[in-house]
């Protein structure tokens, strides 16, 4: 055999390989992680609960999830353990990290400038009963045909048409 047809597999065994080894890296700092946690230290759990530290044993940690609520997770069960200022941040619900960046509106009140006070003044009118505000558009009103007018010129094309159709029927 070459080595041409040798080198898919080759690369692939390689890649499986590199794969396994950063997943064992990644469940060995899980594992130093969990075996580093003290008691009194906040941790989140891989279903998203945030609690404090009371107990540490082989294979279980007892949680305070209230004042005065415990419960025993396993160890597997932490996601994370958290940084004191990070988990007081969380239970107290202060958020410096955006502290004095303005407030995004839901909304997209913003994005049309309009204001909760606005006025009715300030809205336009797109009803049909308004006079022309313009003298311009009173003049083309004025001279406009009147309805009955439009309709007379209209019957009277399509009556043309017909004539003009049955004269070219006969001249078959």
């Amino acid at each position: 055999m070459s080595i041409v047809t040798l080198l898919p597999f080759i690369v692939l065994i390689g890649a499986m390989f590199l794969m396994t080894r950063s997943a064992k890296k990644k469940q060995q700092a899980a594992a130093q992680m969990r075996n580093e946690m003290q008691v009194g230290t906040g941790i989140r759990t891989i279903g998203g609960m945030y609690a404090t530290v009371k107990e540490v044993h082989e294979d279980t940690v007892l949680l305070e999830v209230a004042p005065g609520v415990h419960a025993i997770y396993a160890k597997n069960a932490i996601g994370a353990v958290l940084a004191d200022e990070e988990y007081n941040r969380i239970l107290d619900g202060a958020d410096p990290i955006h502290a004095g960046e303005p407030i995004v509106p839901d909304d997209a009140s913003s994005l049309t400038g309009d204001t909760a006070g606005a006025e009715k003044a300030d809205k336009i009118d797109l009803g049909k009963t308004a006079a022309p505000a313009d003298a311009e558009a009173a003049d083309e009103a004025k001279d406009a045909k009147p309805a009955d007018e439009v309709k007379d010129t209209v019957k009277a094309d399509a009556d043309a048409a017909k004539d003009d159709k049955k004269s070219g029927d006969d001249a078959k």
